[in-house]
């Protein structure tokens, strides 16, 4: 397996989490997303539309999209339980967590939000409804589907355990403190997601962000 990715991507941290935790070996292919390597017809042909993950498995086969390459590489191990709520929590963190806390940490780290603008406080209200969901449903259960850590917890961890770098207070959310603490204790565990680097700045990136 070949994955493209970028360190401070946390889409692409959710795969290499995966990988870790399965112990898969693979090549792991660095994309600078914010020096225009996307940009390229060469990286149009592995994704047109121009962003990371990309899963190269077989060889000259890709597959796209963070959370369709968690159910790809988890599939016949006990982290893909046969439940139909784990596609619903990978839906719920493309639609609802990735617009908000996501976007609102990207975007604030590298300029191209102030924390005040409209913008930004939209993305912040909505953010805390998504951490007020997701702490009444994990104070029922200690993960998000049964009992058992699977790619859901996997998928919803990556933008929510750097939503403090957005500026979000987690201290009215203790069942989601306490689930945070409950995935970083899996055997396996890795946190290896870097900072956004100057080069990602507003000012400096080519990319299709910009």
């Amino acid at each position: 397996m070949k994955l493209y990715d970028y360190a401070a991507s946390a889409n692409c941290y959710k795969v290499r989490l995966l990988l870790a935790q399965l112990g898969a070996d693979y090549e792991r292919v660095s994309v600078d997303i914010f020096a225009g390597d996307t940009l390229t017809d060469d990286f149009a042909a592995i994704n047109p539309a121009r962003t990371v993950p990309v899963l190269e498995d077989p060889p000259g086969v890709f597959l796209q999209e963070s959370n369709a390459i968690l159910l790809h590489v988890a599939r016949g191990t006990p982290l893909l339980p046969d439940d139909p709520q784990v596609y619903r929590w990978l839906f719920f963190e493309q639609a609802d967590v990735v617009p908000t806390m996501g976007g609102l940490r990207f975007r604030l780290i590298t300029g191209r939000l102030a924390p005040g603008d409209p913008g930004a406080e939209q993305r912040r209200s909505g953010s805390h409804e998504v951490l007020a969901l997701l702490d009444r449903e994990l104070g029922r259960r200690e993960f998000l589907v049964g009992d058992a850590y699977s790619v859901a917890d996997i998928g919803v961890y990556g933008y929510v355990h750097v939503a403090h770098e957005a500026g979000l207070d987690l201290t009215p959310y203790p069942a989601l403190r306490a689930w945070l603490e409950r995935v970083a204790a899996q055997p396996g565990y890795m946190n290896d997601l870097a900072p956004y680097p100057p080069s990602s700045y507003a000012d400096a990136s080519r990319s299709i962000y910009d």
